[in-house]
């Protein structure tokens, strides 16, 4: 037995090739005329698996035979032509091009492969579903095609991008002749003037059916085609009122493009069960009656008449549009009807069409009344409720047949065959519409889904009717299928009017020259996609001389050489006129190790398909253009080599020098190794200390000589530090000596970039003791940079700075007392902060003296005593939001405690950003709160992200370890800080931020308390670092930090964010302000610091005695905060804390914890009205308390009085159609605290009522108004709204080429 590998094909056109075997690829052409056996042909027996590979005869791609008309029909799929079909044949179950076969060697990938049903299918891009299905029920119907084909495009009166016939005409020929399985339907949407967005808004099809059509008719004014539109798709219907009495009868014609047909009448449980039904309904008129009586202009009073709509005419292309999208009053969603609805293939219209005289004695003539009243189709039974003006009939001209001759057309005139079922999958929400069309051609049923076109049965048609399989009984529209059909398209079953379509040989001149730019352009993209198919893409890396490392793309063709590869490469990196060609060349790059794989000597002429292992989507590897001076030779690299860098460490200059690349091999040993370095570096391998890197932090010595280094860890790329001198520093254990702290100190030291304030030190300390203003202003970086001071320059002028501060301070502080001077003094001792470097460059270390530690100490405390420096940290958002405004806070260097005064060089108070004259919790408050307790750490302080700088004893947190710590200047490039200070910091990342702070004091100019670290993340985002115990081991070379000036945050201090209240308001939560809160302080006092603040920012002037501090759960009033409560004793208090401030209209009622504040809310049933809030104060959890209150409140008696809780969040919003019944009222419990009330706590809300009151009763139409009403209300608030669809955009085409943008739009 031999495999089967069949493919049906003329094999006068192809030839075989084969056969592949495993490992090896043998490749003999068969002939079709040889009269050898397979198995004499090289094909393997015994079930094995033989390839057989087609290639091009006489240089031919492969062709479907077909003639030229694109239909399946001429496409060779009938059963007599199935051998004529190049390929597989079609999987069974498969559906379009689903199941499509797809060769693993690739030839042309099955997108571009026609379909085997020879249509084209259209790709979808995003939700164009429904503009696809439309476009092929447009292509399908030989009429329309036909005269799109006959009209010819003038492009010197219209440009061809904007023009929606011309679009549309390149499409169909494109869906004719074009080769491929699915084009893209971009430029016609380009032509409506939409832009990509149009993409991802679904619409409905019937509407854009009527928008096209209605392009179309303005585009074709003037042409032969300006009447097209009216001649295929045009009926006519009259809407007649006739009198019961007289017989008189008042009418208008009125013009139509589709018929509306109603699934399920308004108000009905039962849906029309078939086309045919919901047509009869359609014109079956109504009675007026009663008070909907007529006035018969003949009988001249009102009378009984019957209102409805006759056919007059049918169109040739016959819409049927089944309405299944509908409006649920009771929800007051749009809903999707799936209820089932039957449709014939070929339906009779006899039965609905007029055949009575218009110009009958008892009926009075009324005028055509044309596209003036078009729409006026629509019955009131039969208009839906969201209906609108936008979507009218469209029609303007008649078919020009009389009236007559349409009554004496006989019934089989009148059969309509279907041709398209346009279907929708999904909900109202949204979902997938698809069409069934039928060939004219050969009467075969396709299914039209985007790209994939697939034959289909009648069984197909029949599951599009909608409705459920079985009987579900009253439940079955919920089990019903969400895939049914939305638009029916027929055609007039009329021999001497219907059309085929039109062959190649029969198109028009214009359209055969379209047809060959088409192909010729379609040829062009093959070729380029075939260039594309044999092009190598790779990362290119280069170390550039001048731009450093670059990286590129180097897209080669697969036979291209080596040495035109380097040329191509030399030039996309931009080496001309910088390294000779001859000094570059490509090696294999491992860009992710580093590693330098392997060189390609002699291989200059092999081709790149070759080297590369052939042309694949992407490459495990890159490659690298190496350079190298003239007078160097390029190092072969072999496979199977490690790459080590080399970094040779000077242990007298304590430096580490850039590495030196050597390659070796992993079965070399440790002294192999060494003899290897030595004769790179020109060290003694004798003395040579070697030092691996394995990982971050990881340091290894190397010092058994006879292991190796696949041994010791090495791998791919790899790091090694070396060492070789006299000094005894290798007698020391590894981890004591000199050359471990060197290496220790590299591998942790990070580079950042510090932005220091507007302000200088010396500017900044003369602002603050009006000292002389033009004697320090100089920052230390202003001039050029040779003449910039030097870092201990900095330290020397900031350091005299703040003596002379802390002189000053020290003279006005009459109170202080002489045990906080010596707890000063005892936190005075930090040390050096020694950097190994020192001797080497005197501008590379940062040294703090004692007593300048003593001297920022004692500022810091006289400052905290007195509030010297008081401010109100601003949130991470305001900070982000506000760029633009300098590097200090608004909120500093202000106090109404100071005894000190801030003026500027002449003399003038300084004016703050914002104004504000903050206030800050006092020294003498916090001590008093903490009178008799010893501080300690607890979970609420950790969860504020601070900490002390200073441990209990006073102690500096950043004595434990001697840090690294180098600052040099910098000017940034970046155009955002160039009129800033910039540092360049280099510095252990093990620092703590307290000790991080305290080194950059000098450059700040103020104490580290009194500024903040803001670390700037991408798109120049800023968040503040406040945690001051822990270390800079989140950062990473190259961070930018930003300094701003500004207190911060003290151990027991919270940012909180204030809220104001506003129970009776549409938006009861309104934010006003941030500031600080501390540990100890009473909720009095912080009402004291807060209120100046709400009046300089809030502009609310408010009474102490007037205002209440609340706790705030998302958007929840809860417990009242009493003057006397303690923050942390009483109150429990957090990270980024939230607080609700109310304004009352009276002095406080609440006095102890045990009351309960309720907000209450009076239910009008006869009214349907809610009344405002009002609190009521209770003494204890008693329902019979809180009614006594209501009672007192409303004048309601207590026997009559019923209450209910709220649900939900504040402000418990709840329909007042809703309110009566939903509610559970008068629960029966004697407290609060019980289910199902569960009040336990103040902010809860009651609503309560009379029993005595009954509900208002409303009509029908006042339901409905009062429902659309509270749904419109309760959807602002965002109270029980659980269906929120996006806003639909209206469907517009564009004749001017898109939509006119306000200049100021965004």
């Amino acid at each position: 037995m031999f495999a089967p590998n069949c493919f049906l094909c003329s094999h006068q056109d192809r030839k075989f090739v084969g056969n592949e075997f495993k490992g090896s690829l043998t490749t003999a052409p068969l002939e079709h005329n040889s009269e050898m056996s397979l198995s004499d042909s090289s094909f393997e027996p015994g079930g094995k698996k033989n390839f057989l590979q087609l290639t091009d005869k006489d240089g031919e791609q492969p062709q479907i035979a077909s003639d030229e008309s694109g239909t399946a029909d001429s496409s060779g799929l009938d059963d007599s032509s199935q051998e004529r079909f190049i390929g597989p044949l079609q999987r069974d179950g498969s559906a379009g091009g689903s199941g499509d076969y797809s060769s693993p060697s690739y030839s042309y990938s099955s997108i571009l492969s026609k379909s085997e049903t020879g249509y084209v299918g259209l790709v979808n891009q995003a939700m164009t579903c429904y503009l696809n299905s439309l476009l092929q029920t447009l292509f399908m119907t030989p009429e329309f095609r036909n005269a799109l084909y006959n009209w010819e495009f003038e492009e010197s009166e219209e440009d061809p991008v904007t023009s929606i016939p011309y679009q549309l005409q390149r499409l169909f020929v494109l869906l004719q002749t074009s080769k491929k399985r699915a084009i893209e339907t971009t430029d016609v949407t380009r032509s409506f003037g939409w832009d990509s967005s149009e993409a991802w808004q679904q619409h409905d099809v019937q509407e854009l059916c009527r928008v096209m059509f209605d392009a179309l008719e303005q585009k074709w004014k003037q042409t032969e085609q300006a009447d097209l539109i009216n001649q295929l798709y045009q009926g006519k219907l009259k809407d007649y009122v006739r009198c019961l009495e007289c017989g008189y009868e008042s009418w208008r014609i009125d013009t139509y493009l589709d018929i509306p047909l109603v699934i399920r009448p308004f108000g009905a449980s039962q849906a029309y069960g078939s086309v045919e039904e919901a047509l009869q309904a359609f014109i079956q008129p109504e009675t007026l009656d009663g008070p909907n009586q007529y006035f018969c202009e003949r009988c001249k009073k009102k009378c009984d008449a019957r209102k409805g709509l006759r056919f007059l005419h049918f169109p040739y292309l016959l819409t049927l549009q089944l309405k299944r999208f509908d409006f649920d009053y009771t929800t007051m969603h749009r809903i999707k009807l799936n209820d089932r609805m039957t449709f014939p293939e070929e339906l009779d219209m006899s039965p609905f069409i007029d055949v009575e005289d218009e110009k009958s004695p008892q009926t009075e003539s009324c005028t055509d009344s044309g596209a003036e009243n078009e729409g006026s189709c629509h019955s009131d039974q039969m208009s839906n409720d969201f209906s609108t003006d936008d979507c009218v009939d469209e029609g303007i001209c008649l078919d020009s047949t009389s009236s007559t001759e349409r009554a004496l057309k006989p019934k089989s005139l009148l059969t309509f065959e279907l041709f398209s079922v346009m279907v929708h999958s999904g909900s109202a929400a949204g979902g997938h519409y698809y069409a069934y069309i039928k060939s004219f051609s050969d009467g075969q049923w396709y299914s039209f889904n985007d790209q994939h076109v697939s034959k289909i049965t009648q069984d197909d048609i029949r599951k599009t009717y909608g409705g459920s399989s079985g009987s579900r009984g009253y439940y079955s529209s919920a089990f019903a299928s969400s895939t049914n059909a939305y638009m029916l398209i027929y055609r007039l079953k009329d021999p001497s009017r219907n059309s085929r379509f039109l062959s190649v040989e029969d198109f028009p001149e214009h359209i055969k020259s379209l047809v060959q730019k088409e192909k010729e352009s379609e040829e062009q993209e093959k070729r380029q996609r075939e260039i594309e198919r044999n092009t190598c893409k790779i990362k290119l890396f280069c170390v550039h001389p001048v731009k450093m490392m670059m990286e590129s793309k180097l897209e080669v063709h697969k036979d291209k050489t080596l040495r035109e590869a380097t040329e191509m490469a030399y030039k996309l990196m931009e080496l001309e006129g910088v390294v000779p060609l001859d000094c570059c060349r490509l090696v294999k790059y491992d860009e992710f190790h580093e590693y330098l794989e392997r060189s390609y000597e002699g291989e200059e002429d092999t081709p790149m398909g070759l080297l590369l292992g052939g042309v694949k989507s992407s490459y495990m590897f890159d490659l690298l253009l190496e350079t190298r001076r003239p007078d160097q030779v390029f190092q072969p690299y072999k496979p199977g080599e490690v790459m080590v860098k080399v970094h040779v460490v000077d242990l007298k200059t304590e430096t580490i020098a850039l590495p030196i690349s050597v390659r070796a091999y992993l079965n070399q040993s440790i002294t192999e190794f060494k003899q290897l370095i030595a004769q790179a570096t020109g060290l003694s391998a004798e003395t040579m200390r070697v030092v691996l890197e394995r990982c971050y932090n990881d340091l290894r010595l190397l010092y058994v000589p006879n292991k190796t280094l696949k041994a010791e860890g090495f791998f791919r790329s790899n790091k090694v530090f070396v060492e070789s001198s006299e000094l005894t520093d290798h007698q020391v254990p590894f981890t004591d000596s000199l050359l471990w702290k060197l290496l220790d100190r590299h591998g942790n030291t990070i580079r950042l970039f510090v932005l220091l304030p507007e302000q200088s030190p010396g500017t900044l300390a003369s602002r603050t003791l009006c000292q002389k203003a033009g004697e320090d202003s100089d920052g230390p970086f202003e001039g050029s940079k040779g003449n910039r001071k030097s870092v201990e320059a900095i330290l020397e002028e900031s350091t005299e700075k703040l003596k002379n501060l802390s002189l000053q301070q020290q003279q006005q502080q009459q109170g202080s007392s002489a045990s906080d001077s010596q707890k000063s003094s005892d936190t005075s001792d930090f040390e050096h902060i020694e950097s190994p470097t020192q001797e080497a460059d005197s501008n590379s270390s940062l040294c703090v003296a004692a007593d300048s530690r003593e001297l920022e100490n004692r500022i810091s405390g006289s400052s905290d005593t007195e509030n010297q420096f008081v401010c109100e940290e601003r949130s991470d958002s305001e900070v982000n939001n506000d760029r633009s405004t300098s590097s200090v806070d608004s909120d500093i260097l202000s106090s109404s405690h100071s005894s000190d005064t801030l003026c500027n060089a002449d003399s003038g108070p300084i004016q703050l950003a914002n104004g504000l004259d903050s206030h800050s919790i006092t020294s003498s408050r916090r001590s008093k709160a903490h009178e008799g307790k010893k501080e300690t750490w607890d979970t609420a302080e950790e969860d504020s992200g601070t900490d002390s700088e200073y441990d209990d004893n006073g102690k500096s947190k950043a004595e434990a370890q001697y840090l690294y710590f180098r600052a040099e200047p910098y000017s940034q490039d970046d155009a955002s800080w160039d009129t800033h200070k910039c540092l360049v910091l280099h510095v252990d990342k093990r620092i703590t931020l307290a000790a991080f702070k305290q080194n950059l004091e000098p450059y700040v100019g103020v104490p580290s308390s009194q500024f903040k670290v803001f670390r700037v993340y991408a798109n120049n985002q800023e968040f503040e670092s406040v945690r001051l115990n822990e270390t800079l081991s989140s950062f990473s070379d190259d961070n930018k930090i930003t300094i701003r000036l500004g207190r911060a945050l003290k151990k027991g201090e919270y940012r909180v964010k204030v809220f104001q209240l506003l129970v009776n308001e549409p938006e009861p939560c309104k934010f006003l302000v941030e500031t600080v809160f501390a540990k100890g302080m009473t909720v009095r006092q912080s009402k004291e610091e807060l209120l100046p603040q709400l009046k300089e920012q809030c502009k609310l002037d408010l009474g102490i005695d007037r205002v209440r501090l609340r706790k705030k759960t998302w958007k929840n009033p809860g417990t009242v905060f009493l003057d006397y409560h303690v923050y942390e004793e009483d109150i429990s208090i957090s990270s980024n804390w939230e607080v609700f401030l109310e304004v009352l209209d009276d002095s406080e009622k609440m006095k102890s914890m045990s009351q309960l504040a309720i907000l209450t809310r009076k239910w009008n049933p006869a009214t349907m009205k809610l009344g405002p809030f009002q609190e009521a104060i209770l003494e204890s959890s008693s329902v019979e308390e809180l009614k006594e209150k209501l009672s007192e409140m409303s004048g309601i008696p207590m026997e009559n009085l019923e209450f209910a809780k709220g649900r939900g969040t504040f402000p418990c919003d709840i329909s007042v159609l809703e309110i009566h019944q939903d509610l559970d009222w008068n629960p029966k419990v004697s407290t609060l605290n019980v289910w199902p009330l569960y009040i336990c706590d103040d902010g809860a809300v009651v609503f309560y009522r009379d029993s005595r009151d009954e509900p208002l009763e409303l009509s029908e139409d006042e339901r409905n108004e009062l429902m659309k009403k509270e749904s419109s209300r309760l959807l602002k608030t965002g109270h029980r709204v659980s269906y929120s669809p996006r806003k639909e955009k209206a469907l517009k085409i564009y004749l001017d080429g898109g939509p006119v943008r306000d200049p100021g739009q965004d």
